[in-house]
């Protein structure tokens, strides 16, 4: 009897650039590579082409797509992706030129996110920016889909969904708007009930893999994933940490980032982004070991304004500073903090600046009142500060966070060591 290891091929992809000046293509690119090789496939080669303008009809030119398909039929490449958003029309005259399947960075991106997501409103985030990006893009496209065959660019919703009408796709539009509405509602209500109990939020946002999971990890052992891939986590991670003063926060880890994030992906995800938009604290995350940095630092705080999160305290942190030669090089203010998440390096640092954009002054007291004082500890129950109290023969042991208006109450009765 012979036994056979099935393994899955890897798939072959060619990546496709235009050049127009609007941005930095070849770091696009660069970045279009990473994105799929996240998705499990293998990049071979680039083409990049500099033009005015986008070929309304191939997006590349006749020309240029007549060597593509010759470069694909000579090395076996499974499927094509363009570092833009194609139209209907592109897609399909690439794909009948070439007969290869062929996606844009978009559909690239809304497929890593069908991997990535683990949740039940991840899931069905992703299923809706699918379903709403493909809709214009399924006519015409029988042939096409029929020998669609799984692999990059076909995951999610899935090959029987799209091929339904246009009318039973609108009609799982909807079903999905409501389910998101009733999470949404249920996310809503949470956020109310953090905020009557007086729970401080910090929000972790940034661009993917920059080691915002790691440095969640760190700070709370909250075994997220963590891995060296972009989107390597989707779903928001709740968890609580208390600060060296005795406070303790809610940390929230957020989707990463990308340059070129299409609006329609932001929507899609804004009920997870506005966690970071109605965060006590932001800490905007970055690769200081990336020469692209500054602008992934700019790219968040683009979104962070589109979120409407001005006035809000932003403390940038430098991470994977061991990978950098000087990191004194990295620009410092006060609002800024350089760590390596890995190693914990810096991490004490970070904390303390955690603690002095705290949106109230607080310190942590054990205090042992008289019994005659029992008042203060009905004004500490009231302000929403007292965490347990404890009759003992010696008068009332009480713990609280405690906020600077109150601390002339309890002071001369803090036992804190």
């Amino acid at each position: 009897m012979e036994f056979y290891e099935n393994k899955q091929k890897i798939q072959r992809a060619l990546l496709v650039g235009i050049d127009t000046g609007e941005y930095d293509a070849e770091c696009s690119i660069e970045e279009l590579r990473e994105l799929v090789e996240s998705a499990g496939a293998e990049p071979v080669a680039v083409v990049m082409q500099k033009r005015d303008k986008p070929d309304g009809a191939t997006c590349i030119g006749s020309g240029r797509l007549e060597e593509i398909k010759e470069f694909c039929t000579d090395n076996d490449i499974d499927f094509i992706v363009f570092d833009t958003e194609l139209t209907p029309t592109q897609i399909r005259n690439i794909e009948q030129e070439t007969d290869i399947r062929t996606i844009d960075r978009t559909m690239l991106i809304l497929d890593i996110f069908a991997i990535r997501a683990r949740s039940n409103e991840g899931k069905l985030q992703v299923e809706l920016a699918q379903l709403k990006y493909l809709m214009p893009r399924l006519s015409g496209k029988g042939r096409e889909m029929s020998r669609l065959g799984g692999g990059v660019g076909t995951r999610g919703p899935g090959e029987t969904k799209l091929e339904t009408d246009r009318r039973h796709i609108r009609r799982r539009i909807e079903s999905l708007k409501d389910e998101l509405e009733h999470i949404t509602n249920r996310r809503e209500q949470l956020r109310s009930r953090r905020k009557k109990d007086g729970i401080i939020t910090v929000a972790i946002v940034g661009y993917t893999n920059a080691g915002k999971s790691t440095l969640m990890n760190t700070l709370t052992q909250a075994g997220v994933l963590s891995e060296n891939k972009l989107f390597a986590t989707l779903d928001p991670t709740s968890r609580a940490l208390k600060l060296p003063n005795g406070v303790s926060v809610m940390m929230i880890d957020t989707v990463g980032l990308v340059r070129r994030l299409p609006h329609h992906l932001i929507e899609a995800f804004k009920s997870t982004l506005e966690e970071a938009a109605l965060a006590d604290i932001i800490l905007n995350v970055c690769d200081a070991s990336s020469e692209e940095y500054k602008l992934h630092l700019k790219v968040t705080n683009s979104l962070l304004r589109d979120l409407g999160c001005e006035g809000r305290p932003v403390i940038k942190v430098f991470n994977k500073c061991d990978l950098v030669g000087n990191p004194l090089d990295l620009p410092g203010d006060k609002d800024s903090v350089r760590i390596c998440a890995k190693n914990g390096a810096g991490i004490d640092e970070l904390l303390r600046k955690i603690e002095e954009n705290l949106p109230v002054k607080l310190r942590a007291y054990t205090l042992m009142l008289p019994f005659d004082k029992a008042s203060v500890v009905s004004v500490l129950r009231k302000a929403g500060s007292l965490q347990s109290e404890e009759y003992t023969p010696d008068g009332i042991l009480v713990k609280a966070i405690v906020e600077e208006a109150l601390w002339h109450l309890v002071d001369e009765y803090s036992i804190n060591m």
